[in-house]
């Protein structure tokens, strides 16, 4: 079957890992992509062109560049004609894949470039950044005198956080997770323990991918009881989660791509063994502050965009034997695989998840793509599907993936309209939330030493409005961080406040 020259193809992929400790020898992020970007060359078996026509970047936050694009293509000894970046969220890099795919696939670009990481263990350990001899943050020139461009947005932001959660405090996806969890337990109808066997479980099947992955972080096999075994080294965070079942962001990683079309490909003399097209994208986005979702157990814009983008490449779910989803926390995994109907017995990452293999911030995901392509290559007849997520369960990318051409050309859509349309919760604020309520998450943050000290909770009152409800009484947190609360009945002083 012919392909059209235009159809967008992935080419090489690359990822890289820095575990130096010396101030001597530690890359900051640029210099560990450049050598993610090199081995994505040397997988596609070509050299990097002088010229391309773009280089994006997923946005970082261990470092900070004048335009960070820029900034890799000099380290490549390449120019482009466009050096773009993106806001933050972990549904960044199918994002990119999917709005690059497009942009090949309409002629508007022809060889793209997408790379991202993160030196987060390296700032830790150097807490004091004049220490690390790294570019300056606010260069205006290079070192020859050339001034450096400001970067290109490629992608809209999306503001994820309302006035009232600002002052709240509830801003961190290490609070909002877990209350998310709480919400699906209730749901299950398990109890705390036979819950916290079921998510350690889980946590179990992505450690031992994460321990054959060449590229994972954490390599340790652990066990479920180990993974649920409250210890100083595993310390309770925000319940019910354990220190292993957040995201680890202490790592140096990096990951890059190479994108063009299938014109661009056969005249660059890729091998075709090396060709993963991607077949079809969408991205969408639940409501977006988490206030007004409907439900915590659920995520809809989730379901509406993985079915529509298996409509998209004409295929099925039974039709997915390779699938990552994205693992922030257990949360964030089942939801998805409910959303989406996978089993959650099966195998539903490539990499080991983001508490194992590593989450660099917004870049994980560039991680599960470059996976997805090295096992496609061994298995030329399986195809891949990836789910990526940023904010609080809120932005949504999705990407099919496959060694054979689509049949139809790489297709892109987005539910969100539909989505839009969706029943939504109004929020009680101020004093106007007073009177009576029902809990219907919630979580309690420990502290370092693995002490509860601050309740975080929602609430729903009669008319369905929902409250928010914090104390950093650590009586009641310690109330709180034992026992089954989703379903307690409770008063409110006013929004945030519980009544005596």
């Amino acid at each position: 079957m012919a392909v059209d020259p235009r159809t967008p193809v992935l080419i090489g992929q690359g990822q890289a890992i820095d575990r130096s400790t010396a101030v001597a020898d530690v890359k900051h992020p640029v210099a560990l992509m450049a050598d993610a970007l090199h081995a994505a060359a040397a997988d596609a078996c070509i050299e990097l062109p002088d010229d391309v026509d773009s280089i994006r970047v997923v946005r970082l936050l261990s470092w900070k560049y004048p335009n960070v694009a820029h900034a890799l293509a000099s380290a490549l000894g390449i120019t482009a004609r466009e050096y773009a970046t993106t806001p933050h969220g972990g549904n960044m890099p199918q994002t990119l894949v999917n709005l690059s795919a497009r942009q090949i696939l309409s002629g508007e670009q022809d060889f793209v470039i997408l790379a991202g990481g993160e030196c987060t263990r390296t700032r830790s350990l150097f807490k004091d950044a004049n220490t690390l001899p790294w570019p300056a943050p606010d260069a205006a020139r290079t070192t020859d005198g050339t001034p450096i461009p400001a970067p290109t947005h490629v992608v809209d932001d999306l503001a994820l956080l309302n006035e009232e959660e600002i002052r709240l405090g509830i801003v961190l996806p290490v609070q909002v997770y877990p209350m998310f969890e709480s919400a699906i337990r209730a749901t299950s109808g398990r109890n705390i323990e036979q819950h916290d066997r079921h998510i350690a479980g889980l946590w179990s099947r992505f450690n031992a991918v994460a321990v054959d992955n060449a590229f994972a972080w954490s390599r340790e096999p652990m066990s479920a009881d180990r993974i649920r075994e409250v210890s100083s080294d595993n310390r309770m965070i925000g319940t019910p989660y354990r220190k292993v079942m957040n995201s680890n962001n202490q790592v140096n990683m990096t990951a890059s791509l190479i994108m063009c079309s299938v014109e661009r490909a056969t005249s660059l003399g890729v091998p075709r063994d090396r060709w993963v097209f991607p077949l079809a994208g969408t991205d969408c986005h639940e409501h977006q502050f988490i206030s007004n979702r409907w439900s915590f157990a659920e995520t809809p814009a989730v379901a509406r965009g993985g079915a529509l983008a298996m409509e998209l490449a004409d295929c099925d779910i039974d039709d997915l034997s390779l699938v990552d989803l994205y693992s922030c926390f257990p949360s964030a995994v089942q939801l998805g695989a409910a959303s989406l109907g996978f089993d959650i017995e099966r195998t539903l990452t490539l990499t080991g998840g983001l508490s194992f293999a590593g989450g660099p911030w917004n870049n994980y995901v560039m991680h599960s793509i470059a996976t997805a392509m090295v096992r496609l290559r061994e298995s030329s007849s399986e195809k891949a599907f990836i789910w990526a997520n940023g904010g609080y369960a809120t932005k949504h990318a999705f990407g099919v993936y496959a060694m054979t051409p689509p049949n139809s050309g790489f297709r892109h859509g987005s539910p969100q309209a539909e989505i839009d349309a969706l029943p939504r919760r109004e929020l009680a604020v101020g004093d106007d939330a007073a009177g009576p309520a029902i809990v219907e998450a919630f979580t309690v943050m420990h502290d370092r030493d693995g002490e509860p000290e601050r309740l975080i909770a929602a609430a729903l009152r009669k008319d369905e409005r929902r409250a928010w409800i914090v104390s950093d009484d650590r009586s009641v947190a310690r109330e709180f961080a034992t026992g089954e609360h989703v379903g307690d009945a409770v008063t409110l002083r006013r929004s945030g406040e519980l009544a005596d």
